[in-house]
């Protein structure tokens, strides 16, 4: 029971993740990223190439990190061309041809998948308990540096051009610069996540980067709240224990996830704790209600 806990919970913060990074493109630069799964998957398939081919698990991570973050980057320039609609469509693309390539080259393990090595920690070979620590260091880590990246004036120029992307370019924000720079970092922490799901795994199939993987990303961070940082882990807590409680009607989970993204768009689009969701407001209220501010005296 306690592995089987464990295997979930390593699960949760490994899309907890993937959810942070995709809301830096979608939630704080506004891009319309419908195939996030992609880099999930350029990641998990770079490091297993990697330590089979005999590198230590932990130099693989970066590794994967720069090449998921390089092909961002390659998205990023190709961004510059499309944007809202046909952004999403060309994302949609990508994941479909780079889940074909998994699927078809022996490289890749093709339809077979591909094993593999499980790491060690100190001697000891990490099992589901080691890689949820590990995926929660990273989870923390992340939150540091969008904390920090808020507060910089990349942050700045990422909410300028999320509002008005004419207005920012008129007040000096580089448009095109920020923009790929957001796919880069987003699309490079997930492909970290990917090398330790890979790893966690022991095995990989080009299905579990499937396009339906990047609507379940999607709608961790939509139904948590774009633009924040609370926002996408709720999600991830949410969107990746109901599963496991709804075993019984698993044929139905996609449905489930493409419907509640549906309604969350239409009816309550900051999601359950975005700014200015009904939630985070009936929150404010109760905080003033229990901790009112007194009021200073004023002194003519």
């Amino acid at each position: 029971m306690s592995n089987y806990l464990f295997s979930i919970a390593s699960n949760v913060a490994i899309f907890g993740i993937l959810a942070l990074s995709l809301n830096i493109i979608t939630g704080y630069a506004g891009q319309a990223m419908m195939g996030h799964a992609a880099f999930f998957g350029i990641g998990a398939y770079s490091a297993a190439l990697l330590t089979n081919a005999g590198l230590n698990f932990w130099l693989a991570l970066p590794v994967c990190l720069i090449i998921s973050g390089l092909c961002g980057a390659i998205l990023g320039i190709a961004s510059l061309r499309v944007q809202n609609d046909f952004l999403a469509i060309t994302t949609i693309g990508l994941n479909f041809v780079l889940v074909a390539l998994f699927n078809n080259l022996e490289i890749f393990g093709g339809s077979l998948g591909l094993a593999t090595k499980k790491p060690y920690l100190f001697g000891h070979r990490m099992g589901n308990q080691e890689f949820f620590f590990l995926a929660v260091l990273v989870v923390i880590a992340v939150c540091l540096l969008i904390v920090q990246m808020k507060r910089s004036w990349f942050g700045i120029a990422l909410a300028a051009i999320n509002n008005d992307e004419k207005a920012a370019s008129s007040f000096g924000v580089n448009v095109s610069q920020y923009k790929i720079l957001s796919f880069i970092l987003g699309t490079a922490i997930a492909g970290l996540a990917g090398g330790i799901y890979s790893h966690r795994m022991g095995f990989i199939f080009a299905s579990d980067f499937a396009f339906v993987i990047s609507i379940q990303i999607l709608s961790m961070v939509v139904v948590g709240g774009l633009g924040t940082i609370r926002g996408p882990l709720v999600g991830a807590i949410l969107l990746g224990v109901l599963p496991e409680l709804l075993r019984s009607v698993s044929d139905y989970r996609n449905l489930l996830y493409g419907g509640l993204l549906v309604l969350m768009v239409r009816f309550m689009p900051e999601g359950l704790l975005g700014d200015g969701s009904p939630l985070m407001r009936a929150f404010a209220k109760i905080r003033v209600s229990l901790f009112p501010k007194k009021g200073g005296q004023s002194h003519g």
